[in-house]
């Protein structure tokens, strides 16, 4: 099989003339197309005039009277409109099993990305893990947030952060990774497998979409639980038991679930996402290394989707024949703090993501037909570790909990969140609320009109002061006076990293840190990748379970 690449067609052709299209960029004649499908796809927008789909396909061609091998040779030699290679071989290859016995099953701690994929590849290994959820399953967890969203009752062991499918459930959805490994296109496939679109497979910037992403990760729990594993929801991580090895190294033992259960094992997966806070605190007292990890800080920032379409197409969505469009802006400021778009969501809506009481915390989110009203982004402030003011491991926690605490004051301490217009945050004036303008906010229970800058470090007030009209220059209408902006965003990344070594494991053995809580990843697909790496880890180790049960 040839994989073929920039093969260019105007947005406004169907996708069924791809094949001619192909057909004609091959330098010979006849030739019969066996076989073809979508590698990748991606938008040329460069020249607005002439909005561009840009195509990899693999492909098979036949050609009466002309062997395979000596056609293949000629195409690759001869072709010259567009750029041909054999198609490179991108294929998970299993890892073999090790040979020492396992006492316990294999715990998992937490059931987002990274857990999940960690428990997959283990329960199709064979290797029977329990996976422990503080959260609820999504059924339920979708009621609990639902009802923090609509009265401000919030459950800290059921919401946006806590509970099946991670923080990832209430987001976009986005499968979008700058990692280059094998184990994405698993990842991709066991997601598809699961209930996502197949487009995922192949665009260049992939979504699922939160309604999506529920079918999804309830799927998965079911494969899951058909191959021998469990998945034990509402049970929290709050201890670990180790003793003294031979070597003078401490090895793991049990887990402590719910301050009243014992569970024993000699082998645990951690992934413990980015506000697992009292589980950083439990680790740090029971000798875990960690350290301080740089993170970001900043705002939501909501438009019209029809302004962003229109800024990104040169015309309306309906005009180009394109979905909702995106954009991803970054600076640097005068002081050389970064200042960057984060997770943007098309169609969008700004949610209400706390996780512990008195404090307020937003995030995006977005269906898979993307087709609200507005469009939102994080706008985001590097946050440095000299920054938290102490030496502490856990000192980013802090500076996070510290504005989120006040973010709750400025919002009326009943979880509305501070919100300002652009023009009053560039100007520096009070917001009095009274002129709605043209960006209505989205996030529920609500807003409170007040000044930003009071909820937020100096130095990310002034970041988001300079790179917003920086952004509005590379994007139209992104620094547009009635644009809305909606505090506070602290839970980009995990303020925290858990030290592990070439075998990714902490300095307490057969523990396994991973995923974005313990600052290995940066997103779905990172995440999982991360988990199927933790678990082969345990896989090249010991038999399977089932063999000596």
């Amino acid at each position: 099989m040839l994989r073929a690449y920039e093969l260019k067609m105007s947005v406004r052709e169907a996708e069924e003339k791809l094949p001619r299209q192909l057909l004609a960029s091959l330098p010979e004649r006849d030739l019969k197309l066996v076989e073809w499908h979508i590698v990748k796809v991606s938008l040329d927008a460069r020249k607005k005039e002439h909005l561009k789909h840009v195509y990899t396909v693999d492909f098979c061609v036949h050609k009466d009277g002309t062997e395979p091998d000596i056609l293949e040779k000629r195409l690759l030699k001869n072709c010259k409109r567009i750029r041909l290679e054999k198609t490179p071989v991108m294929r998970y290859d299993e890892v073999a099993s090790g040979e020492s016995v396992m006492k316990h099953r294999p715990v998992v701690v937490g059931f987002g990305p990274c857990g999940m994929f960690a428990a997959l590849l283990l329960a199709e290994r064979g290797y029977a893990p329990v996976v422990l959820e503080r959260g609820k399953p999504v059924e339920q967890r979708m009621a609990d947030v639902e009802q923090f969203w609509t009265d401000g009752i919030l459950n800290e062991e059921s919401n946006v952060q806590f509970g099946e499918g991670g923080a990832g459930t209430f987001s976009d959805g986005k499968l979008t990774t700058r990692i280059k490994d094998v184990r994405v296109r698993k990842v991709l496939e066991e997601l598809h497998r699961a209930g996502a679109g197949e487009e995922i497979l192949y665009l260049q910037k992939p979504h699922i979409g939160t309604d999506v992403l529920r079918i999804v990760v309830k799927n998965l729990r079911l494969r899951i639980l058909e191959l021998g594993g469990e998945i034990r929801f509402q049970s929290r991580l709050t201890g670990i038991e180790t003793a003294e090895a031979a070597d003078g190294s401490r090895r793991l033992l049990a887990a402590e679930v719910n301050a009243a259960q014992r569970l024993e094992t000699e082998n645990m997966i951690l992934a413990l996402g980015h506000s697992a806070r009292d589980t950083f605190r439990m680790l740090r007292n029971a000798g875990v290394e960690m350290r301080q990890k740089p993170f970001s800080m900043g705002v939501r920032i909501e438009h019209k989707q029809t302004e962003v379409d229109l800024a990104q197409y040169g015309c309306s969505r309906e005009e180009s024949h394109l979905p909702p469009a995106e954009y991803q802006l970054s600076c640097r400021c005068k002081n050389g703090r970064g200042v960057y778009t984060f997770c943007m969501c098309p169609g969008g809506e700004v949610v209400a993501a706390a996780s512990q009481r008195g404090g307020v915390v937003v995030n995006g989110m977005s269906n898979s037909s993307r087709n609200g009203e507005n469009a939102n982004s994080a706008v985001l402030v590097d946050v440095r570790t000299e920054d938290f003011g102490s030496e502490d491991v856990l000192a980013g926690v802090l500076f996070q909990e510290k504005y989120e605490a006040l973010a709750y004051e400025a919002g009326g301490r009943s979880y509305k969140a501070p919100a300002q217009r652009v023009k009053e945050f560039l100007g520096n004036e009070s917001d009095s609320g009274t002129d709605a303008g043209a960006v209505r906010p989205t996030y529920r229970p609500g807003v409170v009109y007040t000044d930003l800058a009071d909820c937020l470090p100096d130095f990310v007030a002034e970041g988001l002061r300079e790179a917003i009209p920086v952004f509005g220059k590379k994007l139209k209408g992104f620094d547009a006076p009635e644009s809305l902006l909606t505090g506070i965003e602290t839970r980009s990344s995990s303020p925290v990293r858990l030290l592990r070594d070439e075998n990714l494991m902490c300095n307490l053995k057969g523990l396994y840190p991973g995923g974005e809580g313990a600052g290995y990843a940066g997103g779905i697909v990172s995440a999982a990748v991360d988990g199927i790496k933790l678990a082969e880890q345990i896989i090249r180790k010991y038999r399977p379970w089932g063999n000596y049960k």
